[in-house]
């Protein structure tokens, strides 16, 4: 194409810096709005809509930093990354479900050592997971498909085009446990509800995530960037983390677990996590790194 300044297939550079300064402005601007509303019962429903609009932020942003960009080779990727089916890695999948099932047993395990109960291994009455009584189930479908529209639309390569895998995913485990922090303050919400259990339990959730984020990544990558994947995972692990019994204090031991096998992952997957070869030219590398 001559003659103009639009190119469609020309080299993009992610923005990182535009993209988590709206994400974290309009997340947190309605998530304070939904704690302030949320104090008065009759409001739950008031509540409850700018829960939901602040956790469509990220997504809606990866959205129209994608479709306005101009760019026909990040908006070719993204849409790969959604529905490109052939980008799946099925071993790399089930391993990863059998890798995080694995954590809950073994946490539960660990936990009976310490005089835990074995009812933990049987499912839950309800799930810690539904908002002011909105469906458990629908609850985690939203929240896992809207957050990876977001985060691996655009959001966990914006840092990964400047970094490698491994300083990536620390970076953006951080700012990932960081945008949960209204959460905290809204009541009826999973957040708020670790809050009556005590500080211990707020700081296992927030620091859990950074380890949990390697573990992201690795299914993210493993499965060719596919978005697809992540989503499946991510309901994968909501659905586990809401309907097994396991106590608050198991999931401080599991918080360890996680820590381990993200460990274990970096370690066996060297070349994926310290690789810099996509650095500053992601898009043309098509995220293709194999372990």
């Amino acid at each position: 194409m001559t003659g103009g300044s639009f190119k469609p297939m020309e080299h993009y550079k992610y923005k990182p810096w535009r993209f988590y300064f709206y994400v974290f402005a309009f997340t947190w601007l309605f998530w304070i709005i939904a704690a302030l509303v949320g104090r008065n019962e009759d409001q739950s429903n008031l509540a409850l809509g700018f829960m939901l609009l602040g956790l469509l932020v990220p997504a809606l942003t990866a959205l129209i930093m994608v479709f306005t960009s101009g760019n026909m080779l990040l908006k070719a990727d993204f849409k790969r990354k959604l529905t490109g089916f052939y980008r799946l890695n099925l071993k790399n999948l089930f391993s990863a479900f059998a890798v995080f099932a694995g954590v809950v047993v073994i946490s539960i395990g660990i936990s009976l050592l310490f005089g835990g109960s074995p009812k933990q291994f049987g499912l839950t009455e309800g799930s810690s997971f539904s908002i002011y009584g909105a469906s458990a189930l629908i609850t985690i479908l939203l929240a896992s498909v809207i957050e990876e529209v977001g985060w691996r639309g655009y959001g966990e390569d914006a840092v990964g085009y400047y970094h490698s895998w491994f300083w990536e995913s620390i970076i953006f485990g951080t700012v990932w446990s960081l945008w949960h922090l209204p959460l905290f303050f809204i009541p009826g919400s999973y957040h708020h509800g670790l809050v009556a259990l005590g500080p211990i339990h707020v700081a296992n959730f927030l620091i859990s995530v950074v380890p949990f984020g390697f573990i992201v990544t690795w299914v993210y990558l493993g499965n060719n960037r596919s978005m697809l994947a992540s989503i499946l995972f991510h309901i994968f692990v909501n659905f586990l983390q809401e309907n097994i019994a396991m106590t608050p204090e198991t999931k401080c031991i599991q918080s360890l677990v996680i820590f381990a096998v993200a460990i274990l992952i970096v370690a066996l997957n060297r070349n994926m996590f310290f690789d810099r070869s996509h650095i500053g030219r992601l898009l043309e590398n098509d995220g293709r790194l194999r372990s």
